[in-house]
C-alpha cells in the first residue's frame, strides 16, 4: 500500500511540471474569440434597425387610437398629419393649414409650427426613416416629402379609413395595416437587415 502511495506520488511530481500555451493554441484562441465577437455586432446592428422600427410603428399606433378615441370623446373630427419627419394628432380643420393657398398664392390659416402640437401628439421619426402612406383602395405607396403629405381621418363614430404605413430605414421595412374600427394594426410584416 505505501509503494502504491510512492508511485502515485512521483507520479504526480512528474506529469505536474510547469507548462505555458504554445502560440498556435494562442492565435486558434484569439481567432475563436475574434469570430464570436463579430458575429455578436452583427447581431446588434441588425436588432438596432428593428428595434427602431418597431417603437416608431407602436408610436404611431398609439397616437392613431388616441385619435380614434379623441374624436369620438369630443364629437370632431381629428387626424393623424404625416409629414416628412414626423406624424402629428390634431383636429381636421388644423391639419395641413400650413400648406394651404390661395389661387394668388396667400396662406389660408397661417402656420402650424411643430412646437405648438403638444409633444404627446407628435411623432419624430428616427434620422434616416422615411415613411410612405397607402390607401385602402390601391397599390400604389405614396411617399412622403417635404412638399407631400398624408392626413388620416378619425371620424366622431370611431371610424377611420383602412390605410397601410411603411416605414424603411435603411434597406429595413416595417408594413402595418390598420383595422378601421379600433385604429389598431390588423397586420404587419418586418424585415431587417
Amino acid at each position: 500500500m505505501a509503494s502504491k502511495i510512492l508511485m502515485m506520488i512521483s507520479a504526480v511530481r512528474t506529469t505536474n511540471s510547469a507548462r505555458g500555451f504554445t502560440l498556435l493554441e494562442i492565435v486558434m484562441v484569439l481567432a475563436i474569440s475574434s469570430m464570436v465577437l463579430a458575429g455578436a455586432v452583427g447581431v446588434m446592428v441588425y436588432s438596432s434597425a428593428e428595434r427602431e422600427l418597431r417603437d416608431i410603428s407602436g408610436q404611431i399606433e398609439l397616437l392613431a387610437k388616441r385619435a380614434r378615441t379623441t374624436a369620438i370623446l369630443q364629437q370632431t373630427s381629428y387626424a393623424l398629419e404625416f409629414r416628412e419627419g414626423s406624424v402629428r394628432l390634431m383636429p381636421l380643420a388644423q391639419a395641413g393649414k400650413d400648406l394651404r393657398k390661395t389661387i394668388r398664392g396667400r396662406e389660408i390659416g397661417g402656420e402650424i409650427l411643430n412646437d405648438q402640437v403638444p409633444e404627446d401628439n407628435q411623432v419624430n421619426l428616427a434620422g434616416g426613416m422615411a415613411i410612405f402612406f397607402r390607401h385602402w383602395n390601391s397599390e400604389k405607396w405614396l411617399p412622403t416629402t417635404k412638399n407631400v403629405f398624408h392626413i388620416w381621418r378619425f371620424d366622431p363614430d370611431g371610424l377611420c379609413e383602412p390605410i397601410s404605413l411603411r416605414l424603411s430605414l435603411d434597406k429595413s421595412w416595417a408594413e402595418d395595416t390598420y383595422h378601421p374600427l379600433t385604429a389598431s394594426i390588423r397586420e404587419s410584416s418586418l424585415e431587417a437587415r
